[in-house]
């Protein structure tokens, strides 16, 4: 290939000819896989996306004008009952429409796992990884209603390979291969901030990074996902991501919440504990639903409060979402549907003299789009609270951490499976180490149909 380094010169913009610096010393593959590289960057669009005259939203502004979202409350006055939206979420799921978005791109580097995230063990007595219980939470809901319940995997290029055979091996717990689509989001490439040069990872490789959980509209459309929807018919997507094990799989009653509300995008949400919870805000501005990052709320705007002392803005993101499939499509189908976020980090690059450089401060910028970016353009976006004791336990910090750390995850898991024991007339320790499969019971109710009353339980027990 050696021979293509002028005209693949003559392609690149004169300011990135830097990345066929090391061309010379490279062998064939080395060659294959930067031109490669190379071939997927919208080099056009990296230059809107990276100068510095390109216009940022001012979230200070923004944030300043925020407002509490529409929203289905605990214990508010809604408009539509829980046992209404039950039972409609209850007949939607029998109608058998809906498939599960499963988000699993991220590492377990945080946790000291050096694989992907999904694979780490967090059953508190079982050692059951996030990827069983959560497939087998989609194994139980599909059985439960009798209707079959594709699964749509989204993974990164570092955990693909790995999540593939590990889903393979297990056997994709249960559920049928036909039903399970494992695909790739896509990666953006790393600039320097100071000059906006593409980063050069190694001498044959550029400095590349997932594209965001935004990133799943493209990939659904390049993998044939999108397609799929449309040949199964399905109607609306559970989305979620792969570090909550306590997830209310297709959760009924925010299905009939957005079922009635007649919403394309509705969001779970947990009442934040205090003003500066690191968790992203639902909020309203001038009408419309978005969704501000703990980071970029200035905290005079977090402290709000109401006249009664609770929270202004009170709803946090957990990432669980609800999608109209047609909406889904729409969007994928719009080259602005969802904007690039940038941010500045500390990226490794190899330099002019081909060595790897290690810097101490910020020296790039990051491209990635966020999911929750369609909420303004959805039609009848809406909000439901759920209980985080019950439904809200992601797996995010090493051990030591006071909260989202594994421990933690399972000390929460334990006492939600305790609590459900009680409601069954069991006698339960109150330090019992208790986890119950959700295949033998997604629910207390489920629960009390397999077990005899008054049950003695100490120690750890696993039911499955």
């Amino acid at each position: 290939m050696a021979n293509n380094k002028r005209a693949l010169l003559e392609q690149l913009p004169t300011s990135q000819h830097h990345l066929l610096s090391f061309w010379d010393q490279l062998d064939d593959a080395a060659q294959e896989q930067i031109v490669a590289q190379i071939a997927t960057i919208d080099f056009a669009q990296l230059e809107s996306l990276s100068g510095e005259h390109r216009e940022q939203e001012n979230l200070a502004v923004m944030a300043a004008q925020a407002a509490p979202p529409q929203a289905f409350r605990l214990d508010g006055n809604n408009r539509f009952s829980v046992q209404q939206a039950q039972s409609r979420g209850q007949a939607a799921l029998a109608d058998g429409k809906l498939g599960v978005l499963l988000v699993a791109g991220g590492q377990g580097t945080r946790l000291g796992f050096p694989h992907p995230k999904g694979m780490f063990p967090i059953g508190p007595v079982s050692g059951a990884t996030l990827f069983e219980i959560l497939l087998e939470k989609v194994l139980a809901v599909s059985r439960r209603y009798a209707v079959a319940i594709p699964l749509y995997v989204m993974t990164s290029p570092a955990t693909h390979d790995e999540t593939v055979a590990y889903l393979t091996e297990k056997h994709f717990f249960g559920l049928p291969p036909d039903d399970v689509t494992v695909f790739c989001q896509g990666t953006m490439p790393a600039v320097e901030a100071a000059t906006g040069k593409l980063l050069l990872a190694d001498r044959h490789a550029l400095a590349l990074s997932p594209d965001g959980h935004g990133g799943m509209l493209a990939a659904l459309k390049r993998c044939g996902g999108l397609d799929d929807f449309q040949r199964r018919g399905l109607r609306q997507l559970f989305y979620l991501q792969v570090d909550n094990p306590l997830v209310e799989m297709c959760d009924p009653q925010l299905l009939g919440y957005h079922l009635l509300s007649e919403s394309e995008l509705s969001t779970q949400v947990v009442a934040k504990q205090t003003p500066l919870d690191r968790v992203g805000n639902f909020v309203s501005i001038g009408g419309q639903a978005r969704i501000i990052e703990y980071s970029d709320l200035p905290e005079d705007v977090a402290q709000r409060r109401n006249a009664d002392g609770s929270l202004s803005l009170w709803a946090g993101n957990i990432a669980v979402h609800l999608f109209d499939a047609a909406f889904l499509s729409r969007a994928a189908d719009s080259a602005d549907a969802l904007p690039f976020h940038r941010a500045k980090k500390k990226v490794p690059f190899v330099n002019d003299a081909g060595l790897l450089v290690e810097p101490t401060v910020e020296n790039a910028i990051k491209f990635e789009r966020f999911i929750f970016d369609l909420l303004p353009r959805a039609r009848t976006p809406i909000a439901v609270e759920v209980d985080e004791a019950v439904a809200f336990a992601p797996v995010k910090n090493a051990a030591g951490a006071k909260r989202d750390s594994p421990l933690t995850v399972q000390a929460q898991m334990a006492a939600l499976h305790r609590q459900w024991l009680k409601t069954t007339g069991a006698d339960v320790a109150d330090d019992a180490i208790v986890e119950i499969a959700p295949t033998f019971a997604l629910d207390a109710q489920e629960l009390a149909q397999k077990l005899a009353v008054g049950q003695r339980i100490e120690g750890a027990r696993y039911f499955r």
